[in-house]
């Protein structure tokens, strides 16, 4: 029986990447599990099964659990540091390190990647004027650092056997990053959990993270030019206090903050519509929406391009703009209003099911023994 390791970056709170996490182990229940860090909260860890992952020094370094990003630039010597010398398949599921595992020639590497980093690829300019760091000495230590970053991040990719994207999307990313190709299997969404509603309340939703690359400003710059259509927004974040004041004294804009999930999910299922303006690798929040029946309105970029149907496709689940811009959002929904009526609540859910758990796990574990059986082969 072959020894089973899963390595995951960091273990801070359960959202999107644990959720391909929480699969991963029910996959592999013997599997052993490594992290740069773990300071997840108590009420989170119910997916871990009562493990304790194995961590580096980073777990121990002062103000770790608040400030862990602050020592990425330690962070792919501290993932070198774990000894997975003793194991034969290797599960890594990287946005950041966790790929740079050392494993040697009869050791099979798999590494299912939601993202090459972001901000020390295509998106670094983006990054440091969004944290200020593009400009003076601490924007050129953060110029360099990011530059060895890069440099250590295609050693690690030199060190994977298979890659697995989680959209089309990340796959281009990870040939134009690495120049390797890579299988895509679409991450894990729970549709059971939501419940199909297909009688909807007239309000619009977006719900996510209130950080910058979510661009949840510019969803309520949108509808506070439109003070005729009702707005919730569920979510915290840094960001919070900046689009509360730009909700202020717009009664048609109703800040929720953080909601529990059931809360949540009827929300969505009751929405009209789910606004969505992040370019992301895949994005689960709008296929949830669809879950429930909830057509979705989206920035035509990234995943939401392989989740959601336009109303040019048969059986439409959404209605896209073209440019994060509060004008194109403005337009999208004016469009959704007049030829929305196309879209079904039943074919929003058919769609969303293409994603459920089920599928993740008999399309990743068929992948990994095929990858393990030519492995063995050439051995």
């Amino acid at each position: 029986m072959k020894r089973v390791a899963l390595v995951h970056d960091w273990l801070t709170v359960y959202a999107g990447a644990e959720r391909v996490l929480e699969q991963l182990l029910a996959l592999y229940p013997e599997a052993d599990l490594f992290a740069v860090c773990d300071f997840l909260p108590e009420d989170q860890r119910g997916f871990l099964g009562g493990r304790t992952p194995h961590t580096t020094f980073i777990q121990h370094l002062p103000g770790a659990q608040r400030r862990y990003r602050s020592y990425l630039p330690l962070m792919p010597l501290a993932i070198e540091q774990l000894d997975l010398s003793g194991y034969d398949l290797v599960i890594s599921d990287p946005h950041a390190v966790a790929k740079g595992v050392l494993t040697g020639p009869h050791q099979l590497h798999v590494s299912y990647v939601h993202t090459p980093m972001r901000y020390a690829w295509d998106l670094q300019h983006q990054y440091l004027r969004e944290s200020g760091l593009d400009r003076g000495l601490k924007g050129a230590l953060a110029r360099y650092a990011l530059h060895r970053l890069r440099q250590w991040d295609l050693r690690a990719a030199a060190g994977v056997d298979v890659f697995v994207a989680n959209s089309r999307f990340i796959a281009r990313r990870i040939r134009k990053t690495y120049r390797r190709e890579a299988e895509v299997v679409y991450p894990p969404v729970d549709v059971a959990r939501f419940a199909f509603q297909a009688d909807k309340d007239d309000y619009y939703l977006t719900a996510s993270r209130l950080v910058p690359y979510k661009r949840v400003n510019l969803i309520v710059e949108a509808f506070a030019r439109m003070p005729d259509k009702r707005l919730l927004v569920v979510g915290d974040g840094p960001e919070r206090s900046k689009i509360e004041h730009l909700a202020a004294g717009r009664p048609n804009i109703e800040m929720r903050g953080h909601v529990p999930s059931e809360e949540l999910a009827g929300l969505m299922a009751r929405a009209r519509a789910f606004v969505f303006a992040a370019e992301e690798d895949f994005g689960i929040a709008p296929v949830e929406a669809q879950a429930c029946g909830t057509p979705v309105i989206a920035y035509g970029r990234g995943g939401a391009l392989e989740t959601v149907r336009g109303l040019d496709a048969e059986a439409p689940t959404g209605v896209f703009f073209d440019a994060q811009t509060p004008e194109a959002i403005i337009k999208a929904v004016r469009r959704f209003e007049r030829e929305g009526a196309v879209i079904r609540p039943e074919a929003c859910r058919r769609n969303a099911e293409r994603f459920s758990t089920q599928r993740f796990r008999e399309e990743f574990a068929g992948l990994v023994e095929d990858a393990w059986h030519r492995f063995q082969t050439d051995a």
